[in-house]
C-alpha cells in the first residue's frame, strides 16, 4: 500500500522518472498510439489539429526509463519534427552501408569516452612536445 502511494506520487511530481501524470492524462485522452522503437519509447499524435499552433497534429514520445533526447533515433526525430509525414513504422527510413546504428548520448557514464590524462582514466598523460613557449611580459 505504502510503496504504490510512493509510486503515484512520484509519478505526479517528478519528470525524469517518465511522463507526469499531467502528460499520461492529456496524451491518454486526445492521443493515438503511432509506434515505439527499439529502446521501448512509444511515440504518439493527437487526433484533431485543435492542439498545436500551426494547424498540425501535434507529437509526442512517452520514454522508457529517464527522459533523454537523444535515446530518440533520428528516423522518429525526423516523424516528431514533422520532418516526415509517415512514421518509421509505415515508411522506414533508408539505410545506407556506412550508417552506424543510434547510440544515446554517454556523457556522465561509463561508456562515456575519456581522453589520455583525463581524471577518470588515470590523470597520466605524455609529456608536452616541447613547442609551448609561455608569454613573458618585457
Amino acid at each position: 500500500m505504502k510503496r504504490a502511494f510512493v509510486s503515484v506520487l512520484k509519478q505526479i511530481f517528478t519528470w525524469w522518472t517518465g511522463a507526469t501524470i499531467g502528460a499520461r492524462f492529456q496524451i491518454g485522452r486526445g492521443g493515438v498510439l503511432i509506434g515505439e522503437d527499439e529502446l521501448g519509447n512509444r511515440y504518439f499524435e493527437t487526433r484533431n489539429r485543435r492542439w498545436d499552433y500551426d494547424g498540425r497534429n501535434r507529437r509526442f514520445v512517452i520514454y522508457k526509463g529517464y527522459p533523454d533526447a537523444s535515446k530518440v533515433s533520428s528516423d522518429w526525430h525526423g516523424w516528431l519534427h514533422h520532418t516526415f509525414t509517415e512514421p518509421p513504422t509505415r515508411q522506414p527510413l533508408k539505410r545506407q552501408a556506412w550508417e552506424k546504428g543510434h547510440l544515446p548520448n554517454l556523457t556522465g557514464t561509463i561508456w562515456a569516452w575519456r581522453p589520455k590524462g583525463s581524471i577518470a582514466k588515470g590523470g597520466e598523460r605524455s609529456a608536452a612536445s616541447g613547442d609551448y613557449q609561455p608569454w613573458t611580459p618585457d
